[in-house]
């Protein structure tokens, strides 16, 4: 819970950097912003009701399917346009809200799951794909971090703590972003996410 709360300074920090890749796009975020905040306060609900075990045998199966998703990325954005065609406005929908529901439960490796969601789902490039990315699990922590805040147990001085850096990261990423080349990053992403897995797979949480 302390973690959800400090995550949310990333949202000022990354949409403010982000205004290029923001800018003439209030229209789709107006679209998704209802999805990805019913999405984590549907995942803060069940945490305060739930253990937070229940994901932890999963959590490596999510991160290596990211993964692997954010590596076959091209293949699969040209079998989406292909072959799924109107459908995939339903099952883009259903991606982030599933994913920003784990976000408000658990949160781990978020980032690469919608990262690799918007990169298949929507031709606009990594750049704007991870400012979509950003704002988007910046709504659902701001619930979450709601949440936890009113019926939760949060530890203030850390949380304040890692909000600091979490502002502070998140303005630096969009600057990298625009500056790295895309298939270097996506890949680097991925074989992160695939550590974070390992990570998990060897010592759970």
């Amino acid at each position: 819970m302390t973690n959800s709360v400090a995550v949310v300074g990333n949202w000022p920090g990354s949409t403010w950097a982000a205004r290029p890749e923001l800018r003439g796009r209030a229209r789709r975020l107006r679209q998704l912003v209802p999805v990805a905040a019913a999405g984590g306060a549907v995942g803060t609900a069940l945490l305060l009701g739930t253990p937070a075990a229940v994901f932890d045998r999963f959590l490596p199966f999510f991160l290596v399917g990211a993964s692997v998703a954010l590596l076959g990325q091209p293949r699969l954005a040209t079998w989406r346009r292909r072959y799924v065609g109107g459908a995939s406005r339903f099952l883009f929908f259903a991606g982030l809200f599933g994913v920003c529901l784990y976000d408000g439960y658990f949160g781990a490796g978020t980032g690469v799951m919608l990262l690799a969601l918007f990169l298949i789902a929507l031709d606009e490039g990594l750049p704007r794909a991870n400012a979509y990315k950003n704002f988007l699990l910046g709504v659902a922590d701001v619930i979450s971090a709601a949440g936890f805040a009113i019926f939760g147990s949060v530890d203030w001085p850390a949380a304040l703590a890692l909000g600091l850096g979490t502002l502070l990261g998140g303005a630096c990423g969009p600057h990298l972003t625009r500056r790295l080349p895309p298939d270097v990053l996506r890949v680097a992403v991925a074989l992160a996410g695939l550590g974070l897995a390992l990570k998990f797979f060897l010592a759970p949480t």
